[in-house]
């Protein structure tokens, strides 16, 4: 498939030339929305799937990294500076005691909770070799399920756009998908608003 071009610029081009670099930024600093859109790519045959699952993955560990052992060492110290984190920080810590491996595993996908979580995981007592075994294996989940909703999406939106659609169904589609998007920003809303 080729994509349009832009005053002279191939968007296809630049996919395949700054997509790679572009899912490691957006992994590293906490992207979804990124990875979804490589996966798109992926799905388009302009960046190859497994490298981007994997870029992702890595990218999304070695962002975690900062913040477990900044959590280690000036954990007192953030608390006090950044007094919001200390509810969940203390919230977070119920949890983990019972749930320590559920939530390493999960926390990326904890909306609102993966600073804090970080931090708290890393003023813990938690060896720092269990946090990163785990960490590993909760950044390869969360890009493998990212990038198989971005893929299958890429094939949804291919089927929709193949076939002739008529403008009901288009109509049915856009309100099913301006609906999913509302539902998902309120449950942020009220996510958010409980911490």
């Amino acid at each position: 498939m080729r994509l349009p071009t832009t005053q002279g610029m191939d968007i296809a081009h630049l996919i395949q030339t700054y997509g790679y670099a572009a899912i490691a930024l957006g992994s590293f600093l906490e992207g979804e929305a990124v990875l979804l859109a490589g996966s798109l790519a992926a799905y388009h045959g302009h960046l190859a799937l497994p490298l981007v699952m994997g870029i992702a993955a890595l990218a999304s560990f070695v962002g975690d990294l900062p913040y477990f052992f900044a959590g280690r060492r000036y954990g007192p110290w953030i608390l006090r500076r950044f007094p919001p984190l200390r509810c969940r920080r203390k919230r977070l810590e119920q949890v983990m005691h019972r749930h320590h491996v559920m939530l390493v595993l999960s926390l990326r996908f904890l909306y609102g909770m993966r600073i804090a979580g970080l931090l708290a995981l890393g003023m813990s007592r938690m060896p720092a070799w269990r946090f990163l075994f785990l960490d590993f294996i909760g950044a390869i989940v969360w890009s493998a399920s990212v990038c198989a909703a971005g893929y299958g999406a890429g094939g949804l939106f291919s089927g929709l756009l193949d076939k002739e659609a008529t403008p009901g169904q288009l109509t049915l589609f856009a309100a099913a998908l301006v609906s999913s998007i509302l539902l998902w920003i309120a449950v942020r809303k009220a996510v958010s608003s409980r911490e």
